[in-house]
């Protein structure tokens, strides 16, 4: 399927309000593959924006789930940074969240995907049991699993997968990695190379795209689709924050990797909260993103997590199969510059 997409442009999964079935319908009509993004929601949430998506488009779209924590946990370095953030949490007048565990309703979004037929579904955080992969395989859908490493891309495949999500350092967001330690920081070129000759499965390249020229890039270096998130933040369908879409516009900051809102390794915009905490912040998922909820929805921009790709200056608020359209002719352009400036 992935290699018979109209356009090999796939919309990334954007957990947290980003990702909405009218984005996704709008690029699974414009020849592309919209995802949606099951992190954070109920399953029952969950089935209401498939039923939704569905009504919107005929055509292949995903889901993204995630797979629950393995890694362990320091409970005495989780009580320290809450300690370090109770100044914050004065600050804005808001509590601090119970820093609990938890598997983000595992089971339950796993009984959905049993019970909806998704065209396509994807795993971050982990690679699920082969137990799980064939029974989602065997309910209709294709399976993708996101890696950052040779290593990760060879635990997928054996587990069965269908395909990857190689995701390079670059990328937006949440790191894709199994472990929430020892994290595989290769860019989204080499890692390419590095996994397609570890494991012979079509390949989705993600991690800093913002342009044709990039899908290009992409597809040359082996992939069969290229995926971009931030850039379909400040499409009108998506479902972004405000504030966080105005800190993108500005294009004013760079972008750093940090722990400090969720407990695990993502890049955003670096702010006064991430330049505070990224030091201290313990490698700790779910738990210390349980307690920087009420932080983050504040209302400052300062104390936000503001996911984004290396390139997301280049965002813009393209209606989304505007974009789909102009990323696929940008990308047979800069491939057919490329074979006019040195021919076969």
């Amino acid at each position: 399927m992935l290699d018979e997409l109209p356009e090999p442009i796939v919309q990334a999964p954007m957990a947290g309000g980003g990702s909405t079935p009218e984005l996704v319908a709008a690029v699974s009509n414009a020849g592309g593959l919209g995802f949606l993004a099951a992190g954070y929601l109920t399953a029952d949430t969950v089935r209401d924006q498939l039923a939704r998506t569905r009504e919107l488009t005929a055509e292949p779209f995903g889901l993204n789930v995630f797979v629950p924590e393995r890694s362990g946990v320091d409970a005495a370095a989780v009580a320290e940074y809450a300690e370090r953030l109770r100044a914050e949490a004065e600050r804005y007048g808001v509590p601090l969240g119970d820093p609990v565990g938890g598997d983000d309703d595992w089971d339950a979004k796993l009984d959905v995907l049993y019970e909806a037929n998704v065209p396509v579904v994807s795993f971050t955080f982990g690679c699920p049991s082969r137990e799980v992969i064939a029974e989602v395989k065997g309910h209709g859908s294709l399976v993708l699993v996101t890696v950052t490493s040779a290593d990760e891309a060879r635990e997928a495949v054996a587990a069965g997968a269908d395909g990857l999500c190689v995701q390079g350092q670059e990328a937006g967001a949440h790191r894709g990695t199994f472990a929430n330690e020892g994290i595989d920081h290769t860019g989204l070129i080499p890692l390419l190379r590095k996994v397609s000759a570890a494991v012979d499965v079509p390949l989705v390249a993600t991690g800093g795209l913002s342009g044709g020229a990039d899908v290009a890039a992409v597809l040359a270096a082996g992939a069969v689709a290229a995926q971009l998130g931030t850039m379909f933040l400040p499409c009108p369908e998506s479902g972004a924050n405000p504030l966080h879409l105005a800190a993108l516009a500005a294009g004013d900051v760079p972008t750093a990797v940090t722990r400090a809102f969720t407990g695990r390794p993502a890049r955003g915009l670096v702010n006064r909260f991430l330049t505070a905490h990224s030091g201290a912040a313990p490698a700790a998922y779910p738990q210390v993103h349980q307690l920087t909820r009420d932080l983050r929805r504040a209302g400052d921009q300062e104390a936000m997590s503001l996911w984004a790709g290396q390139s997301y200056e280049f965002a813009r608020p393209l209606p989304a199969a505007e974009l789909v359209r102009e990323l696929a002719t940008g990308a047979r352009s800069a491939l057919a510059a490329a074979a006019r400036r040195w021919p076969a």
